[in-house]
């Protein structure tokens, strides 16, 4: 044992001692280890950082770079967007997250364990609604029948109206913007 002091992490980690919030809020401890496991599996350091952004992936379900950033910035200042899009990048490589395009601009990053679903996204108030695949199943099928066309469903995204939007409910009438859990129709996969 050297004399010196312990090293104290640079960035509090969600759901350990000292840090902000408790537990990791949205997923269980068993889900963390076997992130963890997945990591180091691959030869890879499990570090603060890639723990904040695989916490905000899944407390934000389909986030933007930016908005997984903006969400580490709350416990850890002192991380850049650059370290955000590394850390995406090798959880990407690693199959624990997944993104996918919802429509022009950057994409959306959700864990990839969840990604078995297709997106319904509203071009009025931007709502993002995650069905399962049995609800295209009929389409999927007709493009096969009719065109050999194989769909990959988890990439399938569907423009339009949200019901509530339809009924004069939408964003631009003090509706939701953006769909949490609650807003979901339709269970996730």
């Amino acid at each position: 044992m050297s004399g010196r002091p312990a090293r104290q992490a640079r960035y509090p980690v969600a759901g350990t001692a000292g840090s902000p919030g408790g537990p990791r809020a949205g997923y269980s401890r068993a889900m963390t280890q076997a992130w963890d496991k997945a990591i180091r599996a691959r030869g890879y350091r499990v570090t603060p950082q890639r723990q904040l952004v695989l916490a905000a992936v899944t407390k934000l379900e389909h986030a933007t770079p930016e908005e997984i950033w903006a969400d580490v910035q709350q416990t850890a200042s002192g991380v850049n967007i650059s370290t955000i899009y590394r850390a995406l990048e090798l959880l990407e490589q690693l199959g624990l997250v997944t993104h996918t395009h919802l429509g022009h601009g950057a994409p959306r990053y959700h864990l990839a364990a969840e990604a078995e679903h297709v997106h319904l996204v509203c071009t009025e108030c931007g709502r993002i609604t995650q069905v399962p695949p049995e609800a295209v199943a009929p389409l999927v099928s007709a493009l096969a029948e009719d065109y050999g066309f194989q769909t990959d469903v988890g990439h399938l995204t569907v423009f339009g109206r949200c019901a509530s939007c339809q009924a004069g409910g939408g964003a631009a009438n003090g509706g939701p913007a953006d769909s949490g859990p609650a807003d979901r129709t339709g269970p996730t996969a």
